[in-house]
């Protein structure tokens, strides 16, 4: 047992934190140790730097993702710029290093390269002494999320593992264990129950689709488009905590005719995404890391849309490769390719089962498991 575990994530994207703190539930539920903390780190940082790294990000994300697909191939040159990068993050979080050294963690868990490197540092200048591990967050390893003093690395595919070995990280430093998730994730609940509990039917053909990734305007034509399937559908449409789109989507699902073969169910911001995906058959939209590996514990097939370029690009790669996707560039065809899907009931059912031997759902217990054998 630890006396402190400290988790580390950082605020760019929420796949991050959500990582970090299906990390701390496992640790509670191991009792692996007295006291564990997970902080984000980007609150050790000053304001200028903070926004850059969380709100510039999301920003790209929205309105410039070609930009951010740029940035991601640019900087994704192994063990190269590391100085000069290293020498602005140092410059930029020295109240997190104050931390770190006050606090005197027995170990430490970073689900963001940026407190990786840090701590890669202090290690290195003999200011940190208890072991760190690193858990990537997509299904590949991008140079950013190289260290050269570290104990651990946390992948999701054996595919990373072998290109981590062969950027020079030893294997028996390496865990192919999947991408942390809640643990309520793991929890078999019934597909027809969820869906009776949500007001929806218990066999109509069901899709989840996380509006807010999308924005407001092309949310409402991916919807309409959807219209066009000549199969019945019903379509949970999550809204997070946007109350634009949100009143958007209710409006757009009260504008259909009451005999409509199409149902939309809007929903805004929910803790409850493990039931929705329970009560789902597709998740349709962009196959950030910790939403993809969510989904493929709950057996998702995925329809990919319009993924971010950069790691979501490639996170789209592996699932097409172990056929748990497709994937549509245009948008006209989505009905069209949805009912080809829906059609084959074969190759559906195929596609469940590829989810499901893909998923790892007890990921953040290996980790916290494997953490205390580095003791």
């Amino acid at each position: 047992m630890f006396n402190k575990l400290l988790i580390l994530s950082a605020s760019a994207g929420a796949g991050h934190i959500r990582a970090a703190q299906a990390l701390e539930q496992a640790t509670l539920a191991l009792n692996a140790a007295k006291e564990v903390i997970h902080i984000d780190t980007l609150e050790y940082t000053n304001k200028v730097f903070r926004n850059l790294y969380s709100k510039a990000y999301i920003e790209m994300v929205n309105s410039a993702p070609e930009v951010l697909g740029w940035l991601y191939d640019h900087l994704d040159t192994p063990w190269k710029r590391e100085r000069r990068r290293l020498a602005i993050d140092k410059l930029n979080t020295r109240p997190f290093v104050k931390f770190v050294k006050k606090y005197e963690p027995d170990a430490i868990i970073c689900t963001h390269f940026l407190p990786a490197e840090i701590l890669s540092w202090m290690k290195a200048k003999e200011k940190l002494h208890c072991p760190q591990g690193i858990v990537i967050t997509d299904f590949d390893a991008h140079a950013l999320w190289l260290c050269h003093n570290y104990e651990h690395y946390f992948v999701a595919l054996e595919e990373t593992s072998v290109h981590l070995n062969k950027l020079g990280i030893w294997p028996s430093k390496i865990s192919v264990t999947g991408i942390p998730i809640d643990p309520v994730f793991s929890q078999h609940k019934d597909k027809q129950e969820m869906r009776i509990k949500y007001g929806l039917h218990p066999d109509k053909p069901t899709i989840l689709i996380s509006a807010g990734g999308f924005g407001v305007g092309p949310i409402e034509l991916i919807m309409r488009a959807l219209l066009q399937s000549k199969h019945p559908l019903q379509i949970i449409a999550i809204c997070g905590k946007s109350k634009e789109l949100k009143q958007q989507m209710d409006s757009f699902a009260a504008s259909l005719p009451l005999n409509s073969p199409i149902v939309v169910k809007p929903i805004g911001y929910t803790k409850d995404m493990d039931e929705y995906m329970s009560a789902s058959d597709i998740l349709l939209g962009k196959p950030g890391g910790l939403t993809t590996s969510e989904a493929l514990t709950k057996g998702l097939v995925f329809v990919i849309f319009n993924p971010i370029p950069g790691q979501e690009e490639r996170n789209s790669d592996h699932l097409l490769e172990n056929s748990v996707a497709i994937r549509c560039n245009n948008l006209p065809t989505l009905a069209y390719k949805l009912d080809r899907l829906l059609d084959d009931k074969e190759r559906f059912r195929t596609m469940q089962n590829n989810a499901r031997k893909l998923a790892c759902p007890s990921a953040a217990y290996e980790i916290v498991k494997k953490m205390l054998s580095l003791k």
